[in-house]
């Protein structure tokens, strides 16, 4: 059985590195050790599904699109929210 059974997962980014997971929720996104199954953070400020993830290639920012019209920019080893872009009108 997938770890992920059962979950409303919308999208999922590795880390380059591939030691890390991004799991994008109905509002929320996890990222996770991929070993452990421990969640690192939790990103919350999207007010619409996520529908997209992607680190940047070092790995140390992620990307997550949503149906609110945003784009975040996040710490990705924090959680902490970067920048937030308005008016996409696709995620």
């Amino acid at each position: 059985m997938s770890i992920l059974a059962g979950w409303n997962v919308t999208c999922v980014a590795y880390s380059p590195d591939c030691k890390t997971v991004a799991l994008g929720f109905t509002i929320s996104i996890e990222i996770m050790n991929v070993v452990t199954r421990d969640m690192i953070c939790k990103l919350e400020g999207h007010t619409d599904g996520v529908g997209s993830v992607a680190f940047a290639p070092d790995g140390k920012t992620l990307a997550s699109g949503s149906w609110d019209k945003t784009v975040k920019l996040w710490d990705a080893a924090s959680g902490a929210q970067m920048s937030s872009l308005e008016g996409h009108t696709r995620a």
